[in-house]
């Protein structure tokens, strides 16, 4: 899969998560830090809470799993109908073969309907892993961020 589409579909993943555990964090200077200071302290535990988490939120965010086939059945009727007016040919003619093909394309229809909501679901389902798997190590990237200015003597919110 092309890396712009991963992005995509990752961005539809994290539509939910992204005002909540991607707010930014809030840094005062609690005991007089300059303004360079406080810049090179940032840059230090930057580093320090990424290499902690194995997270670094200056990167584009990519999806660790791949995406469910998003492949849709087309046809179910048409098939169904088909396979249907066969075996009722077969079993009782032309009026078994009428009989079977309505059968078989009501049949064939309703098992492509299926298929495709369990699609759909699968795809939900791993947009909701990625938007999670993404907002836990975003998370555990701020504590560590957290605790690193926290320890250098600023108030962190």
């Amino acid at each position: 899969m092309k890396s712009q589409t991963k992005k995509t579909i990752l961005s539809i993943a994290l539509a939910g998560v992204i005002n909540v555990s991607m707010a930014d964090l809030i840094v005062f200077p609690a005991k007089g830090q300059s303004n360079e200071t406080m810049e090179k302290d940032k840059f230090s535990c930057y580093g320090w809470a990424k290499d902690q988490t194995g997270f670094d939120p200056m990167k584009t965010p990519t999806t660790t799993t791949a995406p469910p086939s998003q492949a849709k059945k087309s046809g179910g009727i048409i098939k169904g109908g088909a396979g249907g007016a066969i075996l009722g040919g077969i079993l009782g003619g032309s009026s078994g073969a009428k009989t079977g093909a309505a059968a078989g394309g009501l049949i064939g229809g309703v098992s492509q309907s299926s298929s495709n909501r369990a699609t759909d679901q699968k795809t939900e389902q791993w947009k909701q892993q990625e938007g999670s798997n993404y907002a836990n190590n975003r998370n555990q990237y701020n504590r560590a961020y957290s605790a690193c200015m926290e320890g250098k003597g600023y108030t962190v919110k």
